[in-house]
């Protein structure tokens, strides 16, 4: 087996490629530019935005959050309240609970200290680093409103990251340019009108104070103005800096401009204005940053380094053209790509791991979750983006010592991940966080990710550690069931869709395939390495208790009860055992009668987004591509696409549905390992015609 993953990635790029040669390569621009966005309504829970991953600026219809106080967020914006008096995080107590004979400990509230339990759950949070918008004035004088606007029309230029707003105020017209410098969190922005001139226009800056609100679209309250401190450090006729402090959280705003204008405090302890002078245009500059600024660049540039930015991300990579289809939803499912390739670059191309609704707004306190970087980022390895995935991905590296200490606490060897975390591997007790396991081997399966990728050795030596540890804690974690001669995963154990009894659920369908891959592939890994391979995993991976199967289907785990008159909501995850991965101890048969009844049974108005992509990766790997289109076109409203791109399916946005729709769209695309033809997820009948480049075959 050693190297032959490798040959079949190579022989699947080589087919593909081959059948690609003599086509003329895809018009990115002319696929990109016919699914620019255009509003021309206000909205108050859906933002255009700029950004480059690791800062992102939401805006209303205006080009600015004017409006609607949509969020200013970065990866690096964390925060935290005072601790409960008297009280260390360290002071937490871990629960004993039962398991397999032996107690083990896990992170639970402690009911002993509520209080601290609830501090660790809502700390570290992403706050909001501040507002910034137009302050509209009508002829007499009044603040305007919405309704005073007419003509408004936003044009959101995907090809540039460029957002041109434009609106009509007392007869006067008013166009607003914003964008995202790519390297900088900073924006740049460009107002031309004549009423600027009559002073109905000036600029205004708010910064708020972190609020308390597990799920929050507009992040942090302007109710507290006492609780923070903003204070101007530096103001000449062009430039302004801001100290920004929120309890021990410290950062710099800075504003520069290169049209007349003064800056003033406006009767607040955080609002500030820049009011235009003798002029028809106000152009600027903002950025905010952990360290002192003392230059910016200005809009113009802002504007040049975003549209350079930009063009690189399109032209980079995989892309995907279905316009010459006659399936008349081509055009929707072409619109969905595009826009989600624009918001995973905006939103979660960072630093770290994003959070379920990236840089928009907070969903459990801004962090992010362990299991749900599988469906954040595998697109970009599939679609041959990887440096925009593979930053974030340090996390692993960052969090194996306490991983290590996780594990041993609980008794066992190598390194147990996190399910729920920020910025630094502290968990936030819960239930569901202490007993989740699939996202065990997902460092697994991104390591060889990588390696399809850069089959190199020093690719090999990046990760044997962390591949090796992850194996490690598989191994150890499933234990021996002497009555059955077989290792069982669980209890206690949450499953993927949560919706189980941790202390009755044993062998889960979806987690015992992965946990078959991951050890599978520890040991080639070690094989590559010339290293032997661990008897331990070898042995765990051949005694592993089969797929649960009732009356010659998959079931979600063995021996559930009225498992399709009481279970057929939430993720269908043991659907995810062929198609998202690649089918360890899978039998072909047996799955597409589990298809099958999924299909007929489940309530998909019951479930999240990602479980579409899920159903069709499926699908296609099951010679099924009608089925497949049809799951990632379903009417749902939990799989939804607003005008934006943003999608539904959890919180909103639900991010997990866009890279989970990207993934599907690579692996129907670019095939998978053992697929033989180019573009193997899509029909063949000519109804589907799809112009594909560049895409990686999954495993």
């Amino acid at each position: 087996m050693k190297g032959w993953i490798i040959l079949s990635v190579f022989l699947c790029i080589s087919f593909f490629s081959k059948a690609e040669e003599g086509r003329e390569r895809i018009d990115r621009k002319a696929l990109v530019d016919r699914h620019r966005i255009i509003t021309n309504q206000l909205s108050t829970k859906s933002p255009a935005q700029v950004g480059n991953g690791e800062f992102a600026f939401g805006v209303d219809i205006t080009g600015l959050q004017t409006f609607v106080p949509f969020n200013t967020m970065a990866q690096w914006s964390w925060h935290s309240f005072p601790l409960p008096q008297g009280q260390k995080a360290e002071d937490f107590k871990p629960t004993p609970w039962l398991t397999h004979g032996r107690p083990v400990l896990y992170d639970l509230p402690d009911t002993n200290n509520p209080e601290l339990s609830d501090w660790l759950a809502a700390n570290p949070h992403r706050f909001n680093l501040g507002r910034i918008g137009l302050t509209l004035l009508k002829s007499d004088g009044t603040i305007a409103t919405p309704d005073d606007l007419t003509g408004a029309r936003q044009e959101v230029d995907l090809w540039k990251g460029i957002i041109t707003s434009r609106f009509i105020l007392d007869g006067d017209s008013v166009i607003v340019k914003t964008a995202c410098h790519p390297a900088l969190d900073a924006i740049g922005v460009a107002i031309e009108s004549p009423l600027i001139r009559k002073e109905q226009i000036a600029l205004f800056l708010d910064f708020p104070y972190p609020d308390k609100g597990q799920m929050t679209d507009y992040v942090g309250t302007y109710a507290l103005p006492e609780a923070h401190q903003s204070k101007v450090t530096k103001s000449t006729n062009s430039f302004a800096s801001i100290d920004r402090r929120m309890d021990d959280t410290q950062y710099k705003t800075a504003l520069s401009w290169a049209t007349p204008a003064r800056f003033v405090s406006i009767d607040s302890l955080h609002h500030y204005e820049l009011i235009p002078e003798n002029t028809d245009r106000l152009a600027f500059t903002c950025l905010f940053s952990q360290s002192p600024v003392n230059s910016l660049p200005d809009a113009e540039e802002v504007f040049l380094e975003s549209t350079k930015g930009w063009e690189a991300f399109w032209q980079s990579g995989a892309a995907i053209d279905l316009s010459e289809s006659t399936d008349p939803r081509w055009n929707e499912l072409e619109r969905r790509i595009v826009l989600s390739q624009y918001l995973m670059r905006v939103n979660e191309a960072g630093s770290l791991p994003p959070q379920e609704s990236g840089l928009v707004n907070n969903g459990w306190y801004g962090r992010f979750h362990f299991e749900m970087i599988w469906w954040h980022g595998v697109h970009y390895a599939l679609w041959n983006r990887w440096p925009l995935w593979e930053k974030s991905l340090a996390v692993y590296k960052e969090f194996l010592p306490t991983a290590f200490k996780r594990a041993e606490r609980q008794g066992y060897k190598g390194a147990r991940w996190p399910k729920c975390t920020a910025g630094f591997d502290r968990e936030w007790p819960h239930i569901i966080h202490a007993t989740l396991i699939w996202q065990q081997p997902h460092p697994i399966y991104f390591a060889e990710l990588d390696y399809r990728l850069h089959p190199t050795k020093e690719t090999l030596e990046k990760w044997k550690d962390i591949v090796f540890a992850t194996a490690d804690f598989m191994a150890d974690y499933a234990f021996y069931d002497s009555t059955k001669n077989a290792y069982v995963l669980g209890p206690p154990v949450y499953i993927v869709s949560e919706n189980t009894d941790p202390g009755k659920t044993t062998n889960p369908a979806f987690e015992l395939s992965y946990w078959r891959f991951g050890l599978r592939t520890a040991e080639e890994w070690a094989s590559r390495l010339s290293l032997p391979i661990d008897r331990k995993w070898k042995e765990v991976r051949e005694k592993l208790a089969p797929l649960p199967v009732e009356d010659s289907v998959y079931v979600t785990y063995e021996g559930i009860e009225n498992m399709w008159t009481n279970y057929t909501f939430e993720h269908p995850a043991l659907i995810g055992v062929y198609g998202m991965l690649p089918g360890d101890g899978v039998d072909k048969e047996t799955f597409i009668r589990t298809l099958n009844k999924v299909a007929n049974c489940w309530n998909f108005n019951w479930t999240w987004g990602w479980d579409f992509p899920m159903l069709a990766m499926a699908a296609a790997r099951s010679g099924m591509p009608y089925q497949a289109l049809n799951y990632l076109l379903h009417p749902s409203q939990g799989f939804q696409f607003d005008e934006h791109g943003l999608a539904t399916g959890g919180p909103f946005p639900y991010f997990p549905s866009n890279g989970a729709l990207l993934t599907a769209i690579a692996m129907m695309a670019g095939g998978w390992d053992g697929a033989t033809s180019p573009t193997p997820g899509f029909p063949k009948d000519g109804s589907w015609v799809v112009r594909a480049e560049g895409f990686i075959p999954m495993p």
